[in-house]
């Protein structure tokens, strides 16, 4: 039900967003740091600014088919660019990233910062499934609690939003990758 709810609600939010940007002080994406941009999701028109101005050489999506398969590059259209890629099927407003996807984005996002490379991490708003995702990263860069990840990203991207699941989702993480690695 929350899938079909989500699909449902996909062109209307997603609308949303696009005035949000227009009509307010939203960016469609902001740097977290110098090898990681949090955004929404990479349009077609926004792909020469992210490889050529932002030098983005790797994406990490956590959508699901549906909400790629028209409005963004495909993998292999990424791929020809230079740019690799992963996606992470997340159910919209309902899912947090299972744990395994996290570890999985976590190493994905450390192996191209540590080639100097830019990775552009993205849901369909960049608020929420992305945002979790990047939080877990900056955890496990700085040995930072939940809370400290949290602080950060709103700090550079003021209107992220992490509901109960998604900030246990965090907690979950920090216990098993952050505290049991920093021993």
């Amino acid at each position: 039900m929350s899938s079909i709810l989500a699909r449902i609600l996909f062109f209307p939010s997603l609308a949303y967003n696009v005035m949000m940007e227009k009509i307010s002080s939203r960016q469609w994406y902001n740097h977290v740091d110098n090898h990681v941009i949090l955004g929404a999701l990479p349009l077609r028109y926004k792909t020469r600014e992210l490889v050529e101005q932002e030098k983005v050489n790797a994406i990490v999506s956590l959508n699901e088919d549906y909400e790629v398969r028209y409005l963004t590059n495909q993998p292999e259209e990424w791929k020809k660019l230079g740019v690799e890629n992963i996606r992470f099927s997340v159910v919209d407003m309902f899912e947090a990233p299972p744990q395994e996807m996290l570890l999985e984005g976590v190493e994905f996002m450390n192996n191209t910062v540590s080639k100097g490379g830019v990775v552009y991490v993205h849901c369909k708003a960049g608020r929420s499934r992305s945002a979790a995702l990047v939080a877990c990263y900056l955890m496990k860069k700085h040995g930072w609690t939940p809370v400290q990840a949290i602080l950060h990203l709103k700090s550079v991207r003021p209107h992220i939003l992490l509901p109960p699941n998604k900030v246990e989702a965090l907690d979950t993480f920090y216990k098993n990758e952050v505290l049991c690695n920093s021993t």
